[in-house]
C-alpha cells in the first residue's frame, strides 16, 4: 500500500553524494530512527576534512549545551587554512529556540558544512526552516522500519557483508530483535563474524547458536503455524514460550501477530488475492515469498474472523499492559489469544 512520502532526500542519494565528495552547506537529519542519522553524521565527521584539518576546523557539540545563536556564530566562522569547516550539532532537538539557525540557513556560509542531527522526532515539515534548508542543502527524515520491511533490510545488510541469509533465518532475526536497527546490525555483525571463511551462509542453526533464538520455537514458526491453522504446532510453541519466557513473550509476539493480521485484512482487498506477486505488490512486500503466508491465511480465516482477531489482539495488548486486568499473567493472555485465533 502507498506510504506517505518522506521529507527531503533519501538516504541512498545522500550517501552517494557524500562518497563522491559532494557536501552541502546545511544538513537537517531528523526522525525516529537514529541508525541512518548516525551513519551520515559519522561519515561527514570522518571524511569531510583531512585528519590534520579537524583540530581547528571541526566542531562537535550537543544541543543541550548550546543556543541557536551560538550554533549560528560557529557556522559563520571561516575555516583556518582549509577549504571548509564542519559544525555538527548532535541531539539538536534539545535546542530551545531555532530563530537564529533559521536565519542562518537562509544564507549559509559556503565554506561551512552545518549538520543538525535531530533525533526522536521530526521538525514539522511546514516550518520555514525545512523549506529554507531544502533550497540550500539537505533535509532527511529517518523513519522507523515497519515490521515487514525488516527482512528486506536484513537481506541487504548481510549481502553488503558478502554473506547470504535464507528467508526463515532473516525472519527469525527480525522477529526476535525487532526494529532497533542499531541493535539489529550489531547482532548481525556478531553472527557474520562467527561464520567460517569457507561458508558465509546464515542459516537457522547459526541464528540459534549465535543469537539464542530457537530455530523451532520462535515468532516466525508461531506465525507460520497460525497462518496454516496448525493448532498442535501453535500450542506447542506457545507452551514453550510460557516455560521459557526469555525466548518469547507477549510484548514481542502480540505486535508481531497484530502486524500479520492487519496485513492479512489488507490482503483481502488485493485485486488478485491468489497471485503471490500481486499480493506482495499490494502489501508493499519485498518479495513474493513473503506473500505466501497471507495467501495461506486468507484460505484459513474469513474476513470477519480476521476483524474479530484484530479486535482481540487490541484487547490482549491492553490487558498485557495492565488495563482492565487485575491478575491474568501475560503468558496466560497469550494462550487465550492463540486459542481465540485458532477456534
Amino acid at each position: 500500500m502507498a506510504e506517505k512520502k518522506q521529507i527531503g532526500k533519501q538516504y541512498e542519494q545522500i550517501m552517494r553524494d557524500l562518497k563522491a565528495g559532494v557536501y552541502a552547506p546545511v544538513y537537517i537529519l531528523m526522525g525516529d530512527e537514529a541508525y541512518y542519522i548516525d551513519i551520515i553524521v559519522d561519515f561527514i565527521a570522518q571524511n569531510a576534512l583531512n585528519e590534520e584539518d579537524r583540530d581547528f576546523n571541526q566542531t562537535i557539540v550537543f544541543g543541550a549545551d548550546v543556543t541557536a545563536g551560538q550554533v549560528a556564530d560557529m557556522a559563520k566562522r571561516f575555516p583556518m587554512m582549509a577549504d571548509r569547516q564542519v559544525v555538527i550539532v548532535k541531539e539538536a532537538q534539545n535546542i530551545k529556540n531555532w530563530e537564529r539557525i533559521e536565519a542562518y540557513v537562509e544564507k549559509p556560509q559556503a565554506s561551512t558544512v552545518l549538520v543538525l542531527a535531530y533525533k526522536n522526532g521530526s521538525i514539522d515539515g511546514r516550518k520555514k526552516i525545512i523549506s529554507k534548508a531544502e533550497k540550500v542543502g539537505v533535509v532527511f527524515e529517518s523513519k522507523k522500519k515497519r515490521d515487514y520491511e525488516l527482512p528486506g533490510f536484513i537481506d541487504a545488510y548481510v549481502k553488503s557483508k558478502e554473506c547470504t541469509i535464507d528467508n526463515k533465518s532473516s525472519q527469525m532475526v527480525a522477529d526476535y530483535i525487532g526494529a532497533d536497527l542499531s541493535r539489529l546490525t550489531s547482532e548481525l555483525d556478531k553472527v557474520i563474524m562467527s561464520l567460517p571463511d569457507n561458508d558465509r551462509r546464515i542459516t537457522p542453526d547459526v541464528v540459534e547458536q549465535q543469537i539464542g533464538v530457537s530455530k523451532d520455537y520462535n515468532g516466525y514458526e508461531l506465525r507460520n503455524a497460525i497462518a496454516n491453522h496448525d493448532i498442535l504446532k501453535a500450542n506447542r510453541i506457545v507452551k514453550y514460550f510460557d516455560n521459557n519466557p526469555k525466548t518469547g513473550n507477549a510484548f514481542m509476539l502480540i505486535p508481531m501477530l497484530f502486524s500479520y493480521f492487519q496485513n492479512l485484512m489488507l490482503a483481502y482487498y488485493a485485486p488478485n488475492r491468489t497471485n503471490e506477486n500481486d499480493v506482495a505488490k499490494w502489501l508493499d512486500l519485498k518479495s513474493s515469498w513473503a506473500a505466501k503466508e497471507f495467501i495461506t491465511g486468507m484460505r484459513n480465516y474469513s474476513g470477519v474472523k480476521v476483524m474479530q482477531i484484530i479486535e482481540k489482539i487490541r484487547e490482549t495488548d491492553a490487558k498485557s499492559k495492565g488495563l482492565d486486568n487485575p491478575n491474568t499473567g501475560v503468558g496466560e493472555l497469550l494462550k487465550e489469544l492463540v486459542f481465540f485465533i485458532l477456534h
